[in-house]
This record gives C-alpha cells, sequence and structure tokens, in this order.
C-alpha cells in the first residue's frame, strides 16, 4: 500500500478519546497564532504613536519654553511701562482682523482642539503662530488673560501636523492629540502629573480616555523636562498647615466648594454674555472690537484696576497669605470676562487660579481655617469645576502642594465640579456621563448645544 499522501491539515488527529483533545490543541495553536501576529500589529502601532509622542510633547516642551519666556518679557515691560495699556484697542482690532481674514477656525480656539481629537478635523499650523504672537500681545498691553489656553492650542497644532504627515487617523490620531494636549498643560504650568488626566479628560465631561493615558503620561512628563532643561522655572505656594479630617472641617471644606462651583458657573456665564452682547449689539466685526478693547481700557482707568491686568499672579501669593478679599477674586473675574469676551487671546486657567486663591484666602480668614490650605483649595476647586476636569484637579492639587491635604482636595474638586453643572469655558466638550440624574437628557450632546436649548426655553 501506498504512503499517506495526505495533507497535515486533512490527516487525521486522533481517534477515540484522543481526538476531541488533538482537535482543541489545534484550535489553541492557531488562536496563540493569531494572537500573537494581532498583538505584534498592535505593538508596532503603539511604537510609531510613543515615538510621535516623544516628538510632539519635545516640540512642546521647546514651545512652552518660548511662550513662558516671551511672557515673562512682556510682562516685565508693561510693569515698567504703565503706557502699554494704551495699545489695547490697537490690539483688539488687529487681534480680530488677523483672526477674521486669515486665522481659518483658529477662532474657535481649545475648541477646535478638542472637536480635532474627537472628529479628525485637521488644524492648520497657522494657528499656533496665531496664538502665539496674539497672546503674548495681549499681555502685553495688559489683558486680563492665562496662558493654558495659547499653549493647549500650539500643543493641538503639533500634534494635528505630526499625524497628518504621518498618516494617522482614528485612534492613533486621537491618542496623540491628546498627548499634545497634555504635553502643553504640563509644559507650561509644570504639574506633569495634572498634565496626563488633562489631556484624558478635556475633551468629554465624565469620561476618562484611558486608552490614551499611556501616551499622554510620557508626553506631560517629557513636555515638563523639556521646558525645565531649556530653562523653565516654576515656583509653588505653600501650604502653612492642614487641618484634621474632622466633621466640622469637612463641613466647612464642602461649603466652600459649593461657593467655588457657584464662582465657576459665573466665570463662563460671564465671559459668554460678554461675547453675545458684542456679537448682537455691533454688526461690524471690528467696531465691536474696538468698542470691547475701549471699554476694557476704560475700566481699567477708570477705577484704578491696572494690577488686575496680565497674568496678576500677585492674587494667588495674597490668597495663601491672606491678604486677599472677595473683592479680589470679583475684580479679576470682570476684567478677565471683559478680556476674553472682547475676543482678545490668552487663556483661563491663570486667572481661574487667581479668583479661586483670593477667594480661598479671603474664606479662611472668614471660617478661621488656614488661609494658605483654603487659597489651594480655591485654586483646585474653581479651576476644575469651571473647566469639568474633577480628577485633573486632584492632580493638579498634588502637584502644587503634595498629599497632606489629599482628602481635602478630592471632596473640593468633586463637589465644585458638580455644582458647576453642565457649562464651563470649553463649550465644545461633549457629555458623556451626566453630573446628575435630573441631567441625563443631555447625555450626548455638547455643552454649546445644551446652552442653546436652554436659551430657547
Amino acid at each position: 500500500m501506498r504512503p499517506s499522501t495526505l495533507s497535515g491539515r486533512d490527516r487525521p488527529r486522533g481517534t477515540g478519546i484522543l481526538a476531541p483533545l488533538s482537535a482543541s490543541l489545534v484550535r489553541t495553536e492557531r488562536q496563540l497564532a493569531a494572537d500573537t501576529r494581532r498583538d505584534l500589529g498592535n505593538m508596532r502601532a503603539s511604537l510609531r504613536t510613543l515615538v510621535l509622542t516623544l516628538v510632539v510633547s519635545a516640540a512642546m516642551g521647546v514651545a512652552a519654553w518660548a511662550f513662558l519666556a516671551a511672557l515673562n518679557l512682556v510682562t516685565g515691560a508693561r510693569e515698567q511701562h504703565a503706557w502699554l495699556f494704551c495699545l489695547l484697542p490697537v490690539v483688539g482690532v488687529a487681534t480680530a482682523w488677523i483672526y477674521r481674514n486669515h486665522g481659518l477656525r483658529a477662532a474657535r480656539g481649545n475648541n477646535l482642539v478638542i472637536d480635532s481629537s474627537v472628529t479628525g478635523t485637521p488644524i492648520r499650523a497657522r494657528m499656533a503662530a496665531l496664538t502665539f504672537a496674539c497672546s503674548v500681545a495681549t499681555h502685553l498691553a495688559g489683558g486680563s488673560a492665562g496662558r493654558e489656553g495659547t499653549a493647549v492650542q500650539i500643543g493641538g497644532t503639533i500634534a494635528s501636523n505630526v499625524a497628518e504627515r504621518a498618516g494617522l487617523a482614528g485612534r492613533e490620531r486621537q491618542d496623540l492629540m491628546l498627548a499634545g494636549i497634555s504635553a502643553a498643560f504640563g509644559g507650561v504650568f509644570g504639574t506633569p502629573l495634572a498634565g496626563t488626566f488633562f489631556g484624558m479628560e478635556m475633551c468629554t465631561i465624565g469620561k476618562l480616555n484611558y486608552g490614551a493615558g499611556l501616551y499622554c503620561l510620557i508626553a506631560a512628563f517629557t513636555g515638563d523636562a523639556v521646558a525645565r532643561a531649556l530653562g523653565t522655572e516654576h515656583a509653588f505656594n505653600v501650604i502653612r498647615a492642614v487641618p484634621a479630617l474632622e466633621p466640622a472641617t469637612v463641613a466647612l471644606v464642602a461649603a466652600a466648594a459649593v461657593g467655588f462651583g457657584l464662582v465657576a458657573r459665573l466665570f463662563s456665564l460671564a465671559i459668554r454674555a460678554v461675547k453675545c452682547f458684542y456679537g448682537t449689539r455691533f454688526t461690524n466685526y471690528l467696531v465691536a472690537a474696538l468698542v470691547g478693547s475701549l471699554v476694557l481700557l476704560g475700566t481699567y482707568a477708570a477705577f484704578g484696576l491696572f494690577r488686575y491686568g496680565g497674568l496678576s499672579e500677585w492674587l494667588v501669593s495674597a490668597g495663601f497669605a491672606g491678604t486677599a478679599s472677595w473683592a479680589d477674586a470679583a475684580l479679576k473675574l470682570v476684567m478677565t470676562a471683559l478680556t476674553l469676551g472682547a475676543g482678545f487671546q490668552g487663556g483661563e486657567v491663570t486667572p481661574l487660579f487667581g479668583i479661586g486663591a483670593a477667594l480661598g484666602g479671603w474664606l479662611g480668614t472668614v471660617t478661621g481655617l488656614e488661609p494658605s490650605f483654603m487659597a489651594a483649595l480655591g485654586m483646585a476647586g474653581v479651576f476644575g469645576a469651571a473647566l469639568n476636569v474633577p480628577i485633573t484637579t486632584v492632580m493638579l492639587a498634588l502637584d502644587m502642594f503634595g498629599g497632606q491635604g489629599a482628602p481635602f482636595f478630592v471632596i473640593t474638586a468633586f463637589v465644585s465640579y458638580l455644582v458647576a453643572g453642565h457649562r464651563g469655558v470649553y463649550p465644545a466638550q461633549r457629555i458623556v456621563t451626566p453630573k446628575r440624574r435630573s441631567l441625563a437628557a443631555e447625555e450626548g450632546e455638547t455643552v454649546e448645544d445644551v446652552l442653546k436649548q436652554r436659551a430657547e426655553k
């Protein structure tokens, strides 16, 4: 009899009781081979995204250093030459003209970065240059703005353009975009833990993008390390004493967190109200920009509020020292709303820090709690509630003040987050998990859509 010519696939695997075992081994072997091929493919894709993350975060670290150095330069010049406030109308009109005629969709700012991260919409390279130049000009002229918005826009622009050139799409592109956001936050504020979670949390309400976690972690620490290596320095205030975790203290902190959440709501409402006022009262955008700039300059001059211009970082120090008042927080809020509402470029986070620290420090003097402790809670609480990022808020407090007050950081972060409701400074945020059951109908909407629906009722 001739030898069998059956192939390995057709050859009997066994007989009797061995046949099922043999078939099971074959299926397991094939599954392991398929898993190995899939894992190798995932590793190649992950390695490519990791390499691009390092490129983006290193570039963002350089940009953060350059931006912060420019801000220090123009802030010093403005503090020595108060007449530079007179440039507000020039800067306001120029910013409006540049963004209308050459900015494409860059006027959406951080909302464009969110849309790009979620939908894959590309961001043109000019956005980074425009926001850098116009934000520096805002601070030179004394506009009350911050720096986070500019940094995130630069990080998003770098990530979008690198992703486009590398041919990334879908999940890989989104991971790189979120990493760019993390690198921006970590590099500009010197808070890599907060930067990590900010990238994972910024685009949505009620959801962390864990899939991008590793890239955001590497990006935040790399962006911060590069910025520091180039000479960027960050100084954080110190909590002099943290009270014991007792019921009375917890109740006071929770009550303060309610106040921080309400202030965050007022902050975002004020900016939208100013924007809406100018947008509806003036059909010519240049006239609107000019009037907004003159109102801002007139308010500074009429009430002697020049020290509330720019970053106003003195507010944080005053809050920690217990020498700030609720009026300082209110005035900074008003000046920031008049600045950003008039169309000036800049961010919201640094003003939120000043508002929160001043309010918290004042509450500390009123309640008898350590002012520096309450100022730290105010910084974190107002920031997190306005941006809808509770986990980032906890990490920010840990980055800045250490872990001794961690329980109070958590209480403040989540209470203020819930009180703020579905509002915030980023209208493009997607509501994935509503904050309360009464808001369940708003699931899947953007903050902007929700606000429009409420306005129509």
